[in-house]
C-alpha cells in the first residue's frame, strides 16, 4: 500500500516523472479526478486511508487507490500481485471487473490471484497455470475448458474452472506415494500441453515478436522529471501533512522536552549562589542534564517518526519519483521548526524558572547549544538508520554512543584533565565536549559564591573553595573560557557534518537496495 493518506502531491509527481511536463495544477487535477472517478474513488478523495491502528477506508478502497496512484504515472504494464487477497467476494469481483476494464484500454494487465469466484473465469483473456516451475497451460478460458476435456478432466458443471483446475495441476506432498501420483499427472498433463495446438500458437506469436526490426516502445516512464527543489517540495507537503494529522503527536513533540524540564525544576527548585547549599553542585547536575536530554529526545523522534517514511522512500525511489536523500532532507527541514520549538519552550521555562544567570544574551547562548544538542541527536539517528534497518537497533546504539560521548566529553563525571590519554583524544570527536564547556562558561563565568551568608569567609567552611564561578572553571576547564567561541562554531559545525554524512548514508543504502 502508498502512504497512509491519499496525497495529492504524490500522485502530481509520479504523472509528472512519466510525462516530464510542467502542466499546470488546474490541468492536473482534472486529470486526477478522472482517474479517480474512473477508478469510484471520488467519494473518498478527502479521507484517510489509514493503518492498523487508525481507521480509514475499507480494503477494496484501498486496492484501488493503490491501482490508481500507479495509473497516474499511465503505464503499459501493469503487474499485481493477488489484488484479491483478503476481500470480501463483491469487492474481490469489483477489482477484477477493473483491471479487466482496465486490459481493454490499451494496457497489459498481469496478475497472480487466489481463491478467485467462478463468475470472474471468462474476465481473464489469458490464463496461465504453473506447478513446480513448469508452464502447465496458457490460453483464455475457452481454450482451457477444451483441453483440460481433451485430457480427460472435464469440470463438473456446479464446479469453478478456477478451483478445479488448479487442484488439478497440484503437487499434494502429504504423503510420498500421493506426490509421485500427482506428480505424474500433472507432468502428462504439461506434455499434453507441449504437443497441442494451444501451445504452437504461444511460439509462433513468440517467434514473430523475436523477429520485428523494430520493437513497439512501452512508454512505462520518461527520463525527464521535475526538478529536484520541486521534488523536496513535494516532499515536505506531505510529510507534513500526513503528520499534522497526528495531533497528540505533535503536541508531545512540542512539550516533551518541557515535561523533562518540569521534572528537574520540582527537583532543583531554585538555584543559590550559596556553596553550603550546593550553588556549584546544583549548576553541574543541571547543566549535565542539559547537555545528555535533549540529544535522546531527538533520538525518540527520529526513530518514532522515520522509518514509516523510509519504508515509503524505498519503495517510491525503486519507480524512479525521487532519491532516498531526498526524502530524508524533505524530513530534515520538516523537523527543524518543530525542534526550535519544543527547544524554546524548554529553554524558556527552565533557564528563568531554576534561576541561571540572569542575562537576556547568555540565555540566547543557552537556547542555542540545547537546540544543537537536540538536532544533533536526531542527525545521529538518521544517519544511523541509513545503514541499519532495525529501528530498535538504531535506538539503542544512538542511547550507547550519546551516553559513552557524555561520560568522555563532558568532564562533570570525570574531568577531561585526569583522563587517559585515549580518552582526552576521542573526546574531542564528541559534541557534548563543545556543548558542556559552553554551558558551564556561560553560566559560571561572572557568578560570585557565598558561604553559609552573604559575608561569611570561605575558609570557614571545607565546601567553601570557590569565591568566584572563573575559579571553578580554570580548575576544571582549563583554557574553555578562551575556547568559548571556538567550541561553539563546532558544536554547530557538527549539523551540516552530520547531514553530510546522513545524506551519504542514504546514499549507500540507495545502492545496497538497488542490487537487491
Amino acid at each position: 500500500m502508498r502512504p497512509d493518506t491519499f496525497q495529492l502531491e504524490w500522485m502530481q509527481a509520479a504523472y509528472w516523472k512519466s510525462h516530464g511536463l510542467k502542466l499546470h495544477l488546474f490541468s492536473f487535477i482534472f486529470i486526477l479526478y478522472a482517474v479517480m472517478a474512473e477508478l469510484s474513488l471520488s467519494h473518498i478523495a478527502d479521507k484517510i486511508i489509514g493503518s492498523r491502528i487508525l481507521v480509514g477506508i475499507s480494503g477494496g478502497e484501498r486496492r484501488r487507490v493503490s491501482i490508481a496512484a500507479q495509473l497516474l504515472q499511465d503505464p503499459k504494464v501493469m503487474l499485481l500481485d493477488e489484488p484479491t487477497t483478503g476481500l470480501d467476494c463483491l469487492t474481490a469481483n469489483q477489482i477484477v471487473s477493473l483491471l479487466s476494464e482496465l486490459a481493454h484500454r490499451h494496457r497489459i494487465v498481469i496478475i497472480t490471484i487466489h481463491q478467485p469466484r467462478s463468475e470472474l473465469f471468462r474476465l481473464f483473456d489469458k490464463i496461465a497455470i504453473m506447478s513446480f516451475g513448469e508452464m502447465v497451460f496458457c490460453g483464455n478460458p475457452m481454450e482451457m475448458i477444451t483441453f483440460f476435456s481433451d485430457c480427460g478432466y472435464s469440470c463438473p458443471e456446479q464446479s469453478n474452472p478456477f478451483d478445479f483446475y488448479v487442484d488439478l495441476t497440484s503437487v499434494d506432498t502429504q504423503s510420498k506415494e500421493r506426490e509421485l501420483e500427482t506428480y505424474s499427472r500433472v507432468q502428462v498433463i504439461v506434455s499434453a500441453y507441449k504437443n497441442s495446438e494451444i501451445f504452437g500458437k504461444v511460439l509462433a506469436a513468440i517467434e514473430r515478436t523475436k523477429g520485428m526490426k523494430e520493437l513497439p516502445p512501452i512508454p512505462f516512464k520518461n527520463k525527464d522529471s521535475p526538478s529536484a527543489f520541486y521534488k523536496l517540495w513535494i516532499l515536505l507537503r506531505r510529510t507534513t501533512r500526513n503528520f499534522s494529522r497526528d495531533k497528540m503527536g505533535i503536541i508531545m513533540r512540542l512539550l516533551q522536552n518541557l515535561l523533562f524540564g518540569l521534572f528537574v525544576v520540582f527537583f532543583l527548585l531554585r538555584l543559590r549562589n550559596d556553596l553550603v547549599k550546593g550553588a556549584v553542585q546544583d549548576r553541574v547536575g543541571l547543566v549535565y542534564q542539559c547537555v545528555s536530554a535533549p540529544p535522546y529526545t531527538g533520538m525518540l523522534n527520529a526513530v518514532a517518526l522515520f522509518p514509516p517514511l523510509r519504508a515509503i522512500s524505498d519503495q517510491e525511489s525503486k519507480d524512479g519519483l525521487y532519491k532516498k536523500w531526498q526524502m530524508l532532507i524533505a524530513y530534515i527541514v520538516h523537523f527543524l521548526p518543530f525542534s526550535v520549538i519544543s527547544v524554546a519552550i524548554f529553554s524558556t521555562f527552565i533557564y528563568w524558572t531554576a534561576g541561571l544567570y540572569p542575562d537576556a544574551s547568555r540565555f540566547g547562548i543557552f537556547f542555542a547549544v540545547v537546540l544543537a544538542s537536540h538536532v544533533i541527536g536526531e542527525l545521529l539517528t538518521l544517519v544511523i538508520l541509513g545503514v541499519v534497518q532495525n529501528p530498535n537497533i538504531v535506538q539503542s546504539g544512538v542511547v550507547l554512543l550519546s551516553s559513552a560521548g557524555v561520560i568522555v566529553g563532558t568532564g562533570l563525571v570525570r574531568t577531561i584533565e585526569e583522563m587517559p590519554t585515549p580518552f582526552k583524544i576521542l573526546s574531542y570527536l564528541t559534541f557534548q565536549k563543545y556543548s558542556s564547556e559552553v554551558l558551564i562558561v556561560n553560566e559560571f563565568y561572572g557568578l560570585n559564591f557565598t558561604c553559609g551568608g552573604a559575608n561569611s569567609s570561605t575558609a570557614i567552611n571545607a565546601a567553601c573553595i570557590f569565591s568566584h564561578g572563573i575559579e571553578f572553571i580554570e580548575k576544571n576547564f582549563p583554557d574553555a573560557l578562551s575556547r568559548f567561541t571556538i567550541d561553539f562554531l563546532i558544536l554547530y559545525a557538527f549539523l551540516p557534518g552530520l547531514a553530510i554524512i546522513a545524506i551519504l548514508s542514504f546514499k549507500i543504502r540507495e545502492r545496497i537496495i538497488g542490487r537487491q
